[in-house]
C-alpha cells in the first residue's frame, strides 16, 4: 500500500479538485472535503489499476518537499491519498515469437490504447484466469 499526494484546490464557484503531482493529467472532484478525498482515492486507484494492465511502471511517490518546492504545487492544500492497488514492480523480460504474430499484438495493442507489454500482460492474465476459472 503506497500514500500519494494529492493537492486540493477550491475556486470561490467550484467544487473542490484534487489534482496528484506524481500523475500529471488525474484530477478527481467532490462537493465537499470528504467527497473530494474519496473521489481523489477512487481516481487514484483506477488510474493505477490502468497502468498495471498496460504493464507500465507505478513510480514512487514523491515526497511533499519535492512536490512543494515545484511553485506551481503551493497553491493547493496537500492530502495523503492512500491506495490499496498492489503496485507491482514491472520486470524486463526477453520473448521471442513469429513476426507475423509480434505485428498482430502491436496492431491490437495500438487500436485499443495498449502498450505490447500491457496487452501481453493482460492476455497472460486472461488465459490464466479462464484456467482458474475451469
Amino acid at each position: 500500500m503506497r500514500n500519494y499526494i494529492g493537492l486540493i484546490h477550491k475556486e470561490a464557484a467550484s467544487d473542490y479538485g484534487v489534482s496528484f503531482p506524481d500523475f500529471p493529467g488525474l484530477v478527481s472532484a467532490g462537493i465537499d472535503l470528504d467527497d473530494a478525498r474519496r473521489m481523489a482515492a477512487e481516481a487514484l486507484a483506477f488510474h493505477l489499476e490502468g497502468l498495471l494492465e498496460d504493464g507500465e511502471t507505478i513510480p514512487e511517490p514523491s515526497s511533499l518537499e519535492a512536490i512543494m518546492a515545484d511553485g506551481d504545487n503551493r497553491s493547493g492544500v496537500a492530502i495523503l491519498v492512500e491506495t490499496k492497488v498492489e503496485t507491482r514492480k514491472a520486470v524486463r523480460v526477453n520473448v521471442t515469437l513469429p513476426e507475423d504474430v509480434l505485428r498482430r499484438i502491436d496492431s491490437f495493442a495500438e487500436a485499443n490504447g495498449l502498450t505490447r507489454s500491457g496487452f501481453i500482460a493482460r492476455a497472460a492474465l486472461h488465459e490464466i484466469a479462464r484456467e482458474d476459472a475451469a
